[in-house]
């Protein structure tokens, strides 16, 4: 028969051994609901990470997706005045073969005065917001400005049609990319133009919608 001593040293142990085993229940519970809890944050931000939209243009569709995470203040503007009309029936004013396709001017609206085309802008300006990953290549959405004034965005954006990294790349903020519908975008570059690169046949962004998804 085991001693006094024995059996209780026995179950010190068998106590140590249960209390082990409910601490390490107790840590895993607690790095699953941290994973759990990181995971729902990551999903969150990942979903405002990128915002959507559709340029509705009167020669077809053009799908872009805009950096919120990257340039927040300018997707934030772009997507405020997209859904409050503002964008709704202006003329794509600045056509530069090789180069870009610039639209967002009210100015242009149902076509208005050609001689006001490239001085208007909304009421909000936005900074320039710089992302060093994103640059001014084929595809990709830019911020125009007024003059040298690098915090001068208003509403007017273009599409680059070429690289223009070179050029353009840290003064004009970088905010989306095209996703479906270069061709659209090059049928624009394509349409006769003045001596202002402006269009003799106005092409129209109808409208912009927003979406969180595809």
């Amino acid at each position: 028969m085991p001693s006094v001593q024995k059996k209780r040293a026995l179950e010190k142990t068998r106590r140590r051994e249960r209390r082990g085993r409910h601490y390490l229940l107790g840590t895993l519970v607690l790095i699953i609901i941290a994973a759990v809890g990181w995971y729902v944050y990551a999903s969150g931000q990942s979903a405002n990470a990128i915002v959507y939209a559709k340029l509705n243009t009167s020669l077809g569709q053009i799908e872009v997706e805009l950096y919120r995470s990257a340039t927040p203040k300018t997707v934030t503007n772009f997507v405020n005045l997209a859904k409050s009309g503002f964008y709704d029936n202006l003329v794509w004013h600045r056509i530069v073969k090789g180069f870009v396709i610039q639209t967002g001017d009210p100015n242009t609206r149902n076509i208005g005065d050609r001689s006001t085309w490239g001085q208007g802008g909304s009421s909000q300006t936005v900074p320039l917001e710089i992302d060093r990953s994103l640059h001014n290549t084929v595809g990709y959405l830019g911020m125009a400005r007024f003059g040298e004034d690098l915090n001068s965005g208003t509403s007017q954006f273009y599409i680059n049609l070429a690289d223009n990294s070179a050029s353009l790349d840290s003064k004009y903020t970088v905010f989306g990319k095209v996703t479906s519908g270069m061709d659209i975008a090059y049928a624009i570059e394509n349409v006769p133009v003045n001596s202002q690169s402006q269009p003799i046949d106005p092409v129209f962004l109808t409208s912009v919608t927003i979406s969180s998804s595809l």
